[in-house]
């Protein structure tokens, strides 16, 4: 029933991760944070999904 061998779709987790990490990091910068970390933020969160996904963590 379920497939855990199946192909993992990559873009819907960068996509998951990007808009996750894009939500918090930009209420963050509503809040005094510099734009730069809050992108380092976002990118790092896209980076980890991409690897949890690759090692079919997630």
């Amino acid at each position: 029933m379920y497939n855990k061998d199946s192909n993992k779709d990559w873009v819907s987790a960068v996509v998951t991760a990007g808009l996750g990490a894009g939500i918090v990091t930009s209420f963050a910068v509503s809040q005094g944070q510099h734009p730069l970390v809050a992108l380092q933020i976002t990118i790092f969160a896209v980076l980890v999904a991409l690897l949890c996904d690759r090692l079919g963590l997630i």
